[in-house]
């Protein structure tokens, strides 16, 4: 079996949606310790941000007619939905950027609904555990000033579960830059909290994402 990973922060240390994914990840294989994991880093291994526009121009262009940069994206298109549609579980691990999605994390997608497989109403997913870790450098939730400044998570989600298929699980950690803000300094104790009841939440999803699995492959045997 095969867990996919996703991570999209510029940070490789100090990235608390890896930190918090890695959790769930040890929970994970704790459950299968055999399982391979597929991992794609946006930050070392990014997708080019001029494939996508080659890649959906490709689609309206008869095959013996695209140029060579339309075929190599549509070729990267393919590999990129081949790590995901062979996952029986994915997770995608990503942090709030400017309010919206990870640039890097957007251009992933984009290009994976340029794939016939990811394709709206093909639903690749369905049936599967699919969990996003997301991190949040403030607050959002209702009742704060940035209540509803989030413009990212409800569409990631809308993207892997009402697109994709997915059975999505959500693990938010916040008030992520309350260490370093000076600002944020009352809301430091808040944010160890939250940030302990991320990797609380990471684990036990880790370890319902692996039963999930192997049910799945039960009803297929």
């Amino acid at each position: 079996m095969t867990l996919f990973r996703l991570d999209s922060s510029i940070r490789t240390e100090g990235s608390v949606s890896r930190e918090v994914a890695d959790t769930l990840e040890r929970a994970y294989l704790d459950q299968h310790p055999t399982d391979t994991v597929v991992r794609r880093d946006l930050r070392i291994d990014p997708v080019p941000a001029d494939a996508w526009p080659d890649a959906a121009l490709a689609g309206f262009t008869p095959e013996d007619q695209r140029t060579d940069a339309q075929r190599a994206a549509v070729e990267l298109a393919a590999r990129l939905a081949d790590e995901v549609a062979g996952a029986d579980a994915v997770v995608v691990a990503t942090p709030l950027y400017n309010f919206g999605v990870s640039q890097h994390l957007k251009t992933w997608i984009d290009m994976l609904v340029t794939d016939p497989r990811f394709a709206p109403g093909t639903s690749p997913l369905a049936g599967r555990p699919v969990t996003l870790v997301i991190a949040r450098g403030g607050g959002y939730g209702e009742g704060t000033p940035r209540a509803g400044w989030d413009h990212a998570t409800g569409w990631i989600v809308r993207m892997l579960a009402d697109v994709w298929g997915g059975d999505v699980t959500v693990v938010e950690a916040e008030l992520t830059l309350a260490e370093t803000v000076p600002a944020m300094a009352e809301l430091r104790p808040l944010a160890i909290q939250v940030r302990a009841a991320a990797h609380e939440h990471a684990e036990t999803v880790g370890r319902d994402m692996a039963r999930s699995v192997a049910e799945a492959l039960t009803r297929v045997a």
